[in-house]
């Protein structure tokens, strides 16, 4: 028997899926067209704080507040989203291609509030502003191009594209009352376990003065707050139907990750407990204890997750046999 042979100019896997979705794409040209001149406006015109990043280019802006060492890291993931999105979009490639389609003028009127939007912004250096225009721009673009039906069905994952606004430049509304929260719950939960941990502000320390810690900006718990509320979020929405159980997920992930936060800040005075700083110091600045905030907030989510779950639909049954007398 001949060894079939295969086709070197055939496609599979990945290429060849990714080339039937590019085929089945509609208008793809006009979309990306559109696409095309709206970053070139954002590349050029998108940033006017010369003062504080030196490009005209908003993404560059983003970038580097993103990379920025002064930020501690609580915007890193910003690097992230856009690949997450775009993997999501992948996700949905089916639902999407096979959404009716057609060019829907209405989104010109989103179009242009995003334009004015960007303008504002611009106008009066705030790069939040022009980050919220730019992708709004985005997502009325799809609007135009392929209808209503795309924007409800692409609406998420596009919603992911809020945590690429960098919270750290507008962080100490956010940051103080956690810090606040996190070094009252330590004093509360260090007195229930018989510790003598005093609190003077955001700062804890013991009677005999082994150890002192400030609950500082950086331990606040925003960046581990952020990445468990962006976990929420793409968690109900691959694994809920229904808006409410994709809500009451995204919410708990914000008093979770408070209490991961708080278990983390417990294991440094415990650590400072047993062997005074230098033991609180190195679990603060260990990479193994650094995923402690996140372990309770993916168990509580992931078992929320299991009591909302929704039932499997019923798959037909075999039609049963007569019995035989």
């Amino acid at each position: 028997m001949a060894n079939e042979q295969t086709n070197p100019g055939k496609k599979t896997g990945l290429a060849a899926e990714f080339s039937r979705c590019w085929g089945r794409l509609p208008d793809k040209g006009l979309f990306f067209g559109l696409l095309a001149a709206w970053l070139f406006l954002f590349q050029f015109w998108g940033n006017a704080t010369f003062g504080y990043v030196d490009t005209s280019s908003l993404m560059g802006w983003m970038y580097n507040a993103y990379n920025n060492p002064g930020g501690n890291g609580e915007d890193s993931h910003g690097n992230l989203i856009p690949f997450v999105v775009l993997a999501l979009f992948w996700w949905k490639r089916n639902q999407l291609l096979e959404a009716p389609h057609r060019v829907w003028w209405p989104a010109l009127v989103g179009l242009a509030l995003a334009l004015v939007a960007h303008a504002l912004g611009y106008l009066t250096q705030q790069p939040l502003i022009s980050i919220v225009a730019f992708f709004g721009g985005i997502y009325m673009l799809i609007g135009l191009v392929w209808g209503p039906v795309w924007l409800r069905r692409g609406f998420f994952p596009f919603f992911l594209f809020v945590f690429c606004l960098p919270m750290s430049t507008i962080a100490q509304p956010i940051t103080f009352p956690l810090r606040n929260f996190v070094a009252g719950a330590v004093t509360v939960v260090s007195h229930g376990l018989g510790l003598d941990v005093v609190r003077e502000g955001t700062i804890l320390h013991n009677e005999a003065g082994t150890y002192n810690y400030d609950v500082a900006a950086p331990c606040s718990g925003l960046r581990s707050l952020i990445a468990i509320v962006a976990l929420g979020t793409v968690f109900g929405f691959m694994t809920f139907d229904k808006n409410w159980k994709r809500l009451l997920i995204i919410a708990l992930a914000v008093p979770l990750a408070m209490i991961g936060n708080v278990a983390r800040m417990m294991t440094i005075i415990l650590a400072a407990e047993i062997s005074g700083q230098a033991g609180g110091n190195y679990v603060h600045t260990s990479a193994f204890f650094s995923i402690v905030p996140y372990v309770p907030a993916f168990l509580g989510i992931f078992l929320l997750g299991h009591f909302l779950r929704e039932p499997e639909p019923a798959s037909p049954g075999l039609p049963l046999k007569p019995k035989t007398v």
